[in-house]
Parts: structure tokens; sequence; C-alpha cells
């Protein structure tokens, strides 16, 4: 990634022909599945422009998404999951809703409007090798999902059921979550999203193609099968690019303090990795060469760590671009903890 000139620090920085041509490899992979874009993933307006002409529609979790993706694109599809969905969000149109529990169910019949409904489904199935189980209050067990089936009408239709059961699971693994979920008499089911990406080698892909040709040779005949990923469509086109206004040692230990912090960027504190970066040599300040260094940002927390004891070479006034940031990274993270002011945001367009 090139850092645009004269560009503040601290910025996310978007590469959306990059963003472009992976949603377009990954739909081509997957031609014979339905795909949705999960948007809690990146909300960011430029990215779901580039995003929307390769997708069947979006998945979204709450009725700020929905009206957010709503009025940028009018006419497409969404799908609306989430526990704890409130009434009002249950009135909300919707081309499917993923029901989350018999009370849910029962709320949304009393509304008296129509719709799809696909039951979120938790099954004791075993899912090694995940990042993140998506177990507890997320979906039924069977006995949920016995006492739903008599309370559908003509108007709140069973269409079928969804199942996000795990994050950060490569090809073969999910092929084998589907081959269980998909032997079923239902007519349609949402596998979910979960394809792994790797901060620590962020080369190692997805197999989208392996996974696009296996799964719908495990379906039977007349049944759809849709998938929602998010991470693994919007994380590599993402950059956080900041300075180091730092570099000092404690007890040893080498730090470069750069500005802002995982207020901005919280994704590796919240799946606890080091963040893959690179240093560009931008500074003359004071520093250290070739050796263990962690990098923090400002806030006032031991937590605010983007990658530790990482062997590298870093001046006072270096600029750090941190990548794999176009997923649950901005829009997951505290903003306004210390009042720092807020990253800008730049589009590479060529």
């Amino acid at each position: 990634m090139i850092v645009p000139e004269n560009l503040p620090c601290p910025a996310y920085v978007y590469d959306l022909p990059a963003l472009d041509a992976h949603v377009r490899r990954v739909r081509q992979a997957v031609r014979d599945l339905e795909l949705y874009y999960a948007v809690k993933a990146n909300p960011d307006p430029e990215l779901l422009r580039v995003i929307e002409p390769h997708v069947d529609g979006f998945e979204v979790s709450s009725g700020g998404e929905h009206a957010h993706v709503r009025a940028l694109f009018p006419g497409k599809p969404l799908a609306l999951g989430g526990p704890g969905k409130t009434d009002d969000e249950l009135r909300l149109p919707a081309h499917r809703i993923h029901v989350e529990s018999p009370h849910e169910l029962r709320r949304l019949v009393a509304t008296g409007r129509e719709a799809d409904v696909l039951l979120r489904v938790n099954p004791d199935l075993p899912v090694e090798g995940a990042a993140l189980t998506m177990s507890g209050p997320f979906g039924m067990d069977e006995a949920g999902v016995q006492e739903c089936r008599p309370l559908f009408t003509d108007r709140v239709r069973l269409r079928g059921l969804h199942a996000h059961l795990a994050s950060g699971l490569d090809a073969a693994a999910l092929i084998r979550l589907a081959g269980i979920l998909l032997d079923t008499a239902h007519d349609e089911v949402n596998l979910g999203g979960g394809m792994a990406v790797s901060y620590a080698d962020p080369d190692t892909t997805f197999d989208w193609e392996e996974y696009g040709r296996r799964v719908p040779l495990l379906r039977r005949t007349g049944q759809t099968v849709r998938i929602e990923p998010g991470r693994a469509l919007t994380a590599y086109c993402g950059y956080y690019v900041t300075r180091v206004v730092d570099v000092k040692r404690v007890r040893g230990q080498a730090y470069a303090i750069v500005l802002g912090g995982t207020h901005h960027l919280r994704t590796p504190v919240t799946k606890g990795h080091d963040q893959p970066f690179t240093v560009l040599p931008t500074g003359d300040g004071p520093g250290v060469r070739e050796e263990p260094v962690t990098l923090v940002g400002q806030l006032c927390t031991p937590k605010d760590v983007f990658a530790r004891d990482i062997v590298t070479s870093v001046r006072v006034g270096d600029t750090v671009v941190f990548g794999m940031a176009g997923a649950y990274a901005w829009n997951i993270s505290h903003h306004d903890f210390l009042m720092h002011p807020k990253p800008a945001f730049r589009y590479l367009s060529g």
C-alpha cells in the first residue's frame, strides 16, 4: 500500500480497487451459492458501494445497520439477524428475519406483519480450530426449534435454518460443517460466515475456490444455500496509518509509542494477536535498530498494545502502517476514551 502524500496521522486508508478485486474473486468462486455481506464487519459506505454489485444482499444486525444500508441501497435484499431484537426491529422490512428464540418468534407473530423466517440454530456440534465459537445466547437448541414449529402462521412463514457456528475456520472445517447442516429437509440453509483470516500470515487466505466447488455438491436438489462472510471480505483492504511520537526503554524493554491507539483499532486487543505492520523510515529522531519492540498507543492503560516484542527498527517520526484493518477495527473501537482526535479516512481509487 502506497501512503498518500500529506496524509494526516492517524488515518484509515482503504484500498478500494483491492477490495473490488478480492470480492470479485470470491463471487466467482461461490457463484453457485447466495452471497450476503455481514455489515457488522465494516459498514463504511464507500466499502459497501464497492461490495454491493458482487453480493445478493446484506446481513444486518440492528435497526441502525438496517437504516444505514437501506438508505444506500433501497432495493437490496436484507437479512435481519442478531439477538435481543426490539419490537421496532421486528417490524423492519427484510427479505429474511433470523429468529433467535421462541419468545422472539411469538413477538414477531404478534406484530401482525408478514415475514419469512430462518430459525437460528445452535446445534451441539464439535467445532475444532475456531477462533471464536458462537455458543451461549446465540440461536436455539433442538428443544427451542421444536417449540417454534407450531407458532408459524400464513403470515409468518418458516423458510429454513440459519447456522453461524464459529469464526476463524478454514475451508476444510467449514465444508465438514456444511455437510452436516445441509442434511435437512429444509429448502433453505444459511451457513453464516466464519471464514478464516490469518493476522499472523496475511498472505494465507481462505480457500474460496475449494469451498465454492464442494459445498454445492452437498446440498440436495432445489435447496438454497446462502453464506454471509464479513471479515474475510474486507479485512485485507484496510490500513491504519500513524506516526511514532516516542521511543523509550523501561527495564530494558523497548517501546514505540504511536499517535492514536486501540481506541481507533481495537482488533489486536479483542483477538489477542499482534497486528501486522510495516515501518516506513520517515523519521529522524531517536530510536532502536533491529531489536524486539512493543508498539503501543496513547491510552492510559497497559492494554493499549498493537504488537508485542516484534524485532524491527523504528525511530521517532517514522510512519507505521498497520495492515489487516478493514474489518472489526474502527467500528468496534471505544472511540471516545481520552477524547483524542478521530482518525482521518482516505480512499484509494486507482
